[in-house]
């Protein structure tokens, strides 16, 4: 993959100009992959693709339009850039958009060792392998694990440049690796699916294939027989997956878009308690090797190390300039996008601190609760914090799983829910880039049969 040039990058910036642009930036980005799918070890998709795509967002004063193109020659380039202008001056004015403050950019950046220069894009062989390798452990893990969804293996690289008209310019490079297995176990209770995988920009920090494939097993193994349980107000343990999904609606409800909408439960909180007083939500842009992590964010600014939430305070907001201006706030190096798209704003690698207690422990305090390892539908209010899930998991009685549940819903609020998380596990591991440890909720709804 040819990495892209900074200079065109400055000759887009400086033909807007030469179109009546006011301001302007311009992100290119050039990416390769490759996804080898297998089911019952047979090749079920060989995917590889590469692409090369250059966006630009251009101001006339106020008003601004933003469109991307993949026909990169400087010929063609010169009438998307001056029909990109033309679009702008037609559509409405903001009085809130614009570029950063220009001192807000960095001038130099950290090496985050995103990219594995080492091993690059995967050879298509080794990638049907290692699928393959996850598979057959999962299939040869019990006699009821008799069928499968398959296994895939996913590599991929990207080149990032990012320049606009008020002198900023960076580029950076990064990998990606990932690893999942999908088995099928049955008994004369039905059948049950189980999933796992593996996730990094190192391949050689992937877990191992075997690996992946009996941990999904086990995960299958463990839903059959599952029931149904009457309906009640108990102790709720997330596992860490589960958990990681609390963490994203609480970082989605402090994000600027929610805020400025006045669509957040969160609205008018910074500084107040919002969790218990064990709960710090870390969010990190800086993480060497981080999932999520990058120099700068969709707008240039630098990615830095914040707490969203300390001790159960919230501490911050997660601002790009835009929503920031509408707040009148600062932004906080957490602007995304998209080649084709505006800035947004998303949390960079955000985790929720560990905490003293194993999983073990945790679930040995419960006397009579769940254990949640699946939820089903998106039943999160961001503005009244109201929470709906279908569920399904691991009954617990007198601080042991007993017997796997499903087809029931768990309810409460994100408030009150985030307020009385009594327990935090010590089993955090960096598989996306938001995660979590295991975590107790007090009590909680629980709607059975």
């Amino acid at each position: 993959m040819a990495e892209m040039d900074l200079g065109l990058a400055q000759w887009a910036l400086e033909e807007a100009k030469r179109c009546g642009a006011t301001a302007a930036e311009v992100l290119m980005i050039g990416a390769e992959s490759l996804s080898a799918r297998v089911r019952l070890g047979e090749i079920e998709h060989l995917k590889s693709s590469r692409e090369r795509r250059l966006g630009i967002r251009a101001f006339v004063e106020h008003r601004s339009a933003t469109s991307s193109t993949a026909e990169i020659e400087r010929g063609s380039l010169a009438e998307f850039i001056a029909q990109t202008v033309e679009l702008a001056r037609l559509t409405a004015p903001d009085p809130w958009s614009g570029l950063p403050e220009p001192a807000l950019h960095p001038s130099t950046f950290p090496n985050l060792k995103l990219a594995d220069e080492e091993h690059g894009i995967i050879q298509a062989s080794k990638a049907l392998e290692l699928a393959r390798a996850a598979e057959y452990a999962a299939l040869k893990c019990d006699n009821r694990i008799k069928n499968s969804e398959g296994a895939e293996f996913d590599s991929g690289r990207y080149h990032v440049t990012f320049a606009n008209s008020q002198g900023f310019a960076g580029e950076y490079s990064g990998t990606s690796y990932s690893l999942s297995a999908m088995p099928i176990a049955q008994d004369e209770s039905g059948m049950q699916i189980g999933y796992w995988y593996t996730a990094n920009r190192m391949f050689d920090k992937l877990e191992q294939a075997d690996s992946i494939g009996a941990t999904a097993a086990k995960r299958a193994l463990r839903r059959l027989g599952a029931r149904k349980i009457g309906t009640t107000r108990a102790p709720v343990i997330f596992d860490p997956d589960m958990a990681a999904g609390l963490i994203r609606s609480l970082a989605g409800a402090a994000s600027g878009t929610s805020l400025y909408k006045s669509a957040s439960f969160l609205l008018d909180r910074l500084g107040h308690q919002v969790a218990s007083a064990n709960v710090t939500i870390v969010d990190d842009g800086t993480m060497p090797s981080g999932l999520a992590s990058r120099p700068f964010d969709g707008e240039g600014l630098a990615t830095n190390r914040k707490n969203l939430v300390e001790k159960g305070v919230l501490k911050t907001y997660l601002l790009d300039s835009y929503s920031a201006r509408r707040l009148g706030l600062a932004p906080t190096g957490n602007a995304s996008r998209s080649v084709g798209q505006p800035p947004g704003v998303s949390p960079n690698n955000l985790y929720l601190e560990p905490g003293p207690y194993t999983p073990e422990q945790i679930i040995g305090s419960v006397k009579r609760g769940l254990y949640v390892t699946d939820l089903i539908g998106f039943g999160v209010n961001a503005v009244t914090g109201d929470y709906s899930r279908g569920a399904s998991g691991m009954w617990i009685e007198d601080g042991q799983l007993a017997y796997p549940v499903q087809e029931i819903t768990i309810a409460g609020n994100l408030k009150e829910m985030f307020m009385s998380i009594e327990m935090i596990g010590n089993d955090l591991v960096w598989r996306s880039a938001i995660v979590s440890p295991t975590i107790k909720i007090a009590e909680m709804t629980i709607a059975g049969a």
